[in-house]
């Protein structure tokens, strides 16, 4: 079978699509012929923005409906920094499922010693950080930042990245971090710009889960 029929599905689980459309766009450079395709959707019964437990709590289920409702996919891919639902989707498919805030800082802790994170907002920062520890992988962390901004803002306020900028360089500066991730799927469309600005490797978490999920397909239809 054509690894173009297994394509990995990227789930934006808020019901923004601007979110969902600066994704596909940043998720193009990915794919090419002969290789699995990137399918990006909107779960449409998500709230606006995933910026709370109980948002979080909100999607498990709609999530592990589109993951045993979609036979044709290769791997799934939940683009949101806090992983919604990364555990019960696994329980509920065969097939590969990959948690963005989990592949972003693996990516991010094979670029550099000490990762930094650019968060929405201070109320995250928590809910993050009892995942890093989960993951034990809290000792690489240099901090932890809040750009204070909404996923709505952050995927297309103008005024954005001179938010993420600021918040990027003291987590070089003030943390000593020497790699960062962005916290948010929303926030894609400013990485390459704050690469150049910052002068520090940018890791989008949806990027590098995609990456993770691509090899995974390829090796399990090979």
């Amino acid at each position: 079978m054509s690894n173009e029929t297994n394509p990995v599905i990227v789930i934006n689980p808020n019901s923004n699509q601007a979110v969902t459309d600066g994704m596909a766009r940043a998720l193009e450079p990915l794919t090419h012929p002969g290789g699995p395709q990137v399918e990006c959707m909107t779960l449409f019964e998500g709230p606006f923005g995933i910026e709370s437990q109980a948002d979080i709590d909100a999607v498990v289920e709609p999530l592990c409906d589109v993951v045993t409702s979609r036979e044709d996919a290769g791997g799934f891919v939940i683009a949101c920094y806090s992983d919604p639902g990364l555990q019960a989707c696994r329980k509920a498919t065969r097939k590969p499922v990959f948690g963005t805030q989990s592949c972003g800082v693996l990516t991010a802790m094979a670029r550099g010693a000490r990762f930094g994170v650019i968060a929405l907002s201070e109320a995250s920062i928590e809910r993050h950080l009892r995942y890093l520890n989960h993951m034990d992988v809290i000792g690489r962390l240099a901090g932890e930042r809040s750009a204070n901004l909404s996923v709505d803002e952050s995927a297309t306020a103008g005024e954005a990245f001179s938010q993420l900028r600021a918040v990027g360089r003291e987590l070089r500066d003030l943390d000593g971090a020497d790699v960062l991730v962005l916290g948010c799927a929303g926030m894609v469309a400013h990485r390459s710009g704050l690469e150049d600005s910052v002068g520090l490797p940018v890791i989008d978490p949806v990027q590098a889960a995609v990456a993770m999920a691509i090899s995974t397909v390829l090796g399990r239809t090979a």
